[in-house]
């Protein structure tokens, strides 16, 4: 009942038209008599039965033809060839019923009647209808701030956010657009359901001024993006978690799109059971605390009743910042401790103080560009850090040690990638010595790409330039990266170390990799701006290729073989296969690496940096050795 009143002006509209049309067609039919006689037409009663006739026929055919569907305010141009069809449908019927009927009274019908009849009709309909959609749009008040949507998106949610949004004084829905064909051209809620290749039709005649996305499509919700960037509309996007909301609340989760909804697949909801096995009722310790990923990581431990959490950050602004938001989000203690992870005694002095249970390793030196002019302070801190961490872990009896890799720690080309792979040679040896023993800490390394907006990702870059007016600067056309969002990121992690067995390199599946240059005409697009180049000269913002930095890959990649990846109970966790043997080298390459890093001698440490990744044994499924340094893997060296 409560659509149907809400329908109600609206249906009074199109009786009105309606009423008007059936005694039009008969004063236009009046009309072509009067004129093809050169006077004015008195039918006998037979005419004016025909007369008569005129709306009968020619009104069931409009409605047919959809000409009482449409809205006056936003009527399209192409409504004109729809009432030439119309029309003509109908006149051919009309001389059809006088020559089967001869309700004229005469001998036939002059044939210029029928032509007479067309031409009124034609410049009649079309003129009424256009002359009301003039007097409509400009009788509307100046300052209107009445918003036109489209739903994208005729489920659930969109349909409750359509009924929702009925209340609201500041937007009106004109309809849905539906991937589901069986929906295309019904109407729901009063509103008529379009197909995708209307959206740029319905957006230009209907006045859209906002698209609301309801539809997870995942990798179509980049193509779909991409098709209303180039259109005068603001995207906004109905998380999946809405689904789960009625009624006028729905309205609130509406937001704008940002890049995590275009990378190409949708998120897998966390297993609460995993998170809280690994963080209920336990004291954790995070490194780089007050990092992207280490902040993140906090925010989703606090969130699952820890005992106790314990930042180590050497950023005492950073660290000052990460405990008073955690304080203030949690009633477990929060411990900041400020000092780095290559300071062996502080590492020491923490776990025998805290008492804790499990470690997450974030903290590195990551910018590739950075750690390839610092050499020595990268692998100081990538590498001796996470020795220590290691080895103090082992003492004081952690139960759980999880280390965050990298991608380019696979078939590294940089000292930050090599840096990182030593980082995972480390947690196997310490793994591998307590499979020796039987028990102790379990160790484990989790291994992903790039993280959308963290420090060593190029969204904040790109997002300085674009607000400069760019241009913004990509390192090759053809440069792909894997990507996620911060949430995901932390949330994966805590759910691999649950999954995790002794020296486990567990990879967080991150969908196809994505161009960096798609993503930088993403985010220029996001930010409401144009592409500027061949095809579009005048565009806001140019994208310049640079070249490929020091160290820097085309391509980065998760695992080394995807034969030797096996499946978790989780879909997004994939686990690599452990080497055989046992990495009893590690500590003699550690201290030679110590060594040439105290003589602050680049080259050695270079040289050792690769020389040991050279020797390690097959492992992942890779090749017992493959050559180090930078340019094997572009020259096709590295086994794919």
């Amino acid at each position: 009942m409560r659509h149907w009143i809400a329908e109600r002006p609206r249906r009074a509209k199109r009786l009105v038209l309606l009423v008007a049309d059936v005694f039009g067609l008969i004063a236009i039919m009046w009309a072509a008599f009067s004129i093809r006689l050169d006077q004015l037409f008195v039918p006998n009663l037979q005419q004016a039965l025909f007369f008569l006739a005129a709306p009968l026929v020619t009104i069931p055919i409009f409605v047919r033809m959809g000409l009482y569907r449409s809205v006056l305010r936003y009527l399209p141009e192409r409504a004109i060839w729809t009432i030439v069809q119309a029309v003509t449908f109908a006149t051919l019927a009309l001389v059809s019923l006088a020559f089967l009927t001869q309700m004229t009274g005469i001998e036939g019908i002059p044939r210029s009647i029928p032509l007479l009849y067309w031409i009124i009709s034609v410049l009649a309909v079309t003129g009424s209808r256009f002359t009301l959609k003039w007097l409509l749009r400009h009788g509307e008040k100046n300052g209107d701030s009445v918003k036109r949507m489209l739903i994208y998106g005729a489920g659930d949610a969109g349909v409750q956010l359509a009924d929702a949004l009925r209340s609201a004084g500041d937007r009106q829905v004109m309809g849905f657009v539906s991937d589901n064909p069986g929906l295309f051209g019904m109407d729901i809620l009063g509103l008529r359901v379009y197909s995708p290749s209307q959206l740029e039709s319905v957006v230009a005649n209907f006045g859209i001024e906002e698209v609301v996305i309801t539809s997870q499509a995942g990798a179509d919700n980049r193509e779909l993006v991409a098709r209303l960037g180039a259109l005068p509309v603001k995207m906004r996007i109905l998380p999946a978690i809405a689904d789960l909301a009625a009624g006028r609340y729905l309205v609130s989760y509406i937001r704008d799109i940002d890049l995590d909804d275009l990378l190409g697949r949708s998120p897998v909801p966390a297993d609460l059971g995993l998170m809280r096995q690994m963080i209920e009722g336990r004291t954790i310790l995070v490194t780089g605390a007050a990092g992207s990923i280490g902040s993140q990581l906090c925010r989703t431990i606090v969130r699952n009743n820890p005992a106790k959490l314990v930042l180590l950050e050497v950023n005492e602004h950073g660290l000052y910042e990460m405990s008073r938001e955690l304080k203030a989000l949690c009633t477990c203690p929060v411990v900041p401790v400020l000092g780095s992870i290559t300071n062996a005694a502080l590492v020491r002095r923490t776990l025998r103080a805290e008492h804790v249970d499990t470690i997450y390793h974030t903290a590195a030196y990551k910018h590739v560009s950075m750690v390839e002019r610092n050499k020595i302070e990268g692998v100081r801190n990538n590498v001796f850090g996470t020795h220590v961490l290691a080895d103090a872990a082992q003492e004081f009896g952690v139960d759980n040690f999880v280390l965050i890799s990298s991608d380019k720690a696979v078939h590294p080309k940089s000292v930050m990638g090599a840096s990182k792979r030593w980082a995972e040679l480390i947690v196997r040896h310490y793994a591998q010595q307590t499979a020796t023993r039987g028990h102790g800490t379990r160790y484990a390394a989790v291994r992903f790409g790039n993280v959308i907006g963290s420090s060593g990702s190029v969204v904040p870059l790109f997002k300085e330039q674009i607000a400069s007016g760019g241009p913004v600067t990509i390192t090759h056309d053809e440069t792909t990266r894997y990507f996620m969002s911060v949430r995901e990121a932390a949330e994966l992690i805590v759910q691999a170390s649950a999954l995790s067995e002794a020296g486990d390199v567990l990879l967080l599946e991150m969908g196809d990799p994505i161009r960096i240059r798609d993503l930088a005409e993403d985010m220029i697009m996001l930010a409401g701006l144009t592409v500027r180049g061949p095809d579009n000269p005048h565009g806001d913002i140019e994208i310049v290729t640079i070249g490929l930095a020091e160290g820097e890959k085309i391509h980065e990649e998760l695992f080394y073989h995807r034969a030797s990846v096996a499946r978790t109970p989780h879909p997004k966790i994939l686990r690599a296969r452990r080497p055989d043997g046992l990495s009893d080298r590690v500590p003699l390459m550690l201290a030679r690496m110590r060594e040439a890093v105290e003589r602050s001698d680049e080259a050695e440490v270079r040289r050792l940096l690769f020389d040991f990744l050279i020797e390690q044994p097959a492992g992942e499924g890779e090749a017992a050795l493959w050559p180090a340094g930078p340019g094997a893997q572009e020259q096709g060296a590295y086994p794919n």
